[in-house]
């Protein structure tokens, strides 16, 4: 062989080796890979909006103790107990939301990588998971509401 067609017998064998095929495995998790990015995202997201709606159920307790340590006002403790069941239906609708975007994901992974178009179970999982975020948003929105009300009533 002359020097000249080494190199260029080792750049076609380099080539073939690093573009995988069609129907290559590398192919499927790259796409797999590619399509779960965004839910990824998401689901940061939701662990945020679980830390703010813990974090205001833990206020609403530390203030639900502090009036019944007081045996002031029931009215407000009332309140309090009605935005204590906002806030943990919220935290549920959320987790829920959580849960099933991680399943999108899995799905997804197994729908790329076994070469299977399972987008019929992908889509409903992540309109439902989209409508209880929605639904876990309106709670935690509701909360705001009845903490607003609380806030005029005392002043």
């Amino acid at each position: 062989m002359s020097e000249a067609l080494v190199p260029s017998v080792a750049l076609a064998l380099l080539a073939a080796i690093s573009t995988p095929s069609a129907g290559s495995p590398v192919l499927g998790l790259a796409k797999a890979i590619h399509l779960s990015v965004a839910p990824v995202f998401l689901l940061t997201a939701i662990a945020g909006v679980l830390g703010v709606i813990s974090n205001r159920l833990a206020r609403v307790l530390d203030r639900a103790r502090d009036t019944s340590a007081q045996a002031s006002d029931s009215q407000e403790l009332l309140l309090l107990r009605r935005r204590m069941g906002l806030i943990s239906l919220a935290i549920e609708t959320v987790t829920v939301t959580g849960l099933l975007v991680s399943a999108v994901v899995a799905v997804t992974f197994i729908s790329a990588i076994a070469a299977i178009d399972l987008a019929a179970i992908v889509v409903p999982m992540f309109v439902t998971a989209m409508l209880a975020l929605m639904f876990g948003l309106v709670l935690l929105l509701l909360d705001t509401r009845v903490a607003s009300r609380m806030i005029r009533r005392r002043f």
